[in-house]
């Protein structure tokens, strides 16, 4: 996800913001952290129960379509039930072509990315958060001054968890400000491990105000970034 430079830098920044605090600072990065398979099926039942109604609508019909085609001809049948099977088969046949497409359409990536609700990729994002801030207060037991930045860069998602103890003192300020910085650098699509930078120097600021180091502490997590 992030070349050797940039995994450098998001290292240096962690040791300058961990330097004179007895807090530590995880970062943990993610490409995608679904596949969001919801996504492509919800929208190719929509497109399967939508689009054909509002084509009946505009004068599409489906009837007319097929004589054209050589498929049925009016004039050879005059049975009326065999007219309304052919037209609710040709229906249910347009329901399933556009299914399939738009299916196959949202199952490329950056289609799938730019048409999933922020919302859904928020949820996920924060879930999977969740599960990685568990896992390292499990291997941290008795800290109250962890703080995980976790960021998903192709959902372009960013959480940053903190133990209660660190949460309690900081509040919400300074972490939404080190959100929005990263949520700015990815934005702007160029260089978002400079808002990871900037995002770290603002965690490491209010842990050395909050948590000043009192005595040399042992080194329990890497300052590396993690990439899952």
């Amino acid at each position: 996800m992030l070349n050797r430079l940039d995994q450098d830098r998001i290292t240096e920044a962690v040791t300058r913001a961990e330097e004179g605090t007895a807090g530590e600072i995880i970062c943990v990065l993610a490409s995608e952290v679904s596949h969001y398979p919801e996504v492509a099926l919800a929208y190719g039942a929509i497109a399967a129960l939508v689009i054909p109604p509002i084509a009946l609508t505009l004068g599409v019909h489906p009837l007319a379509m097929a004589a054209d085609a050589g498929v049925w001809m009016a004039a050879q049948s005059g049975a009326l039930e065999g007219e309304f099977n052919l037209g609710l088969g040709l229906y249910a046949a347009a329901q399933a072509l556009l299914f399939i497409a738009v299916f196959l359409i949202l199952e490329i990536p950056p289609v799938r990315r730019a048409l999933t609700p922020a919302v859904l990729k928020r949820h996920r994002v924060e879930h999977a958060a969740k599960q990685q801030f568990a896992s390292i207060a499990a291997r941290a037991a008795g800290s109250e001054t962890g703080v995980l930045i976790f960021v998903a860069l192709d959902d372009r998602q960013v959480q940053i968890l903190a133990d209660q103890g660190i949460h309690d003192k900081v509040g919400d300020v300074v972490w939404n400000k080190a959100v929005a910085a990263i949520g700015a650098a990815m934005k702007a699509g160029h260089d978002p491990t400079r808002g990871i930078v900037e995002a770290i120097g603002l965690c490491g600021a209010a842990l050395k105000e909050h948590y000043p180091e009192a005595s040399p502490h042992p080194q329990v997590f890497s300052n590396r970034p993690v990439e899952i």
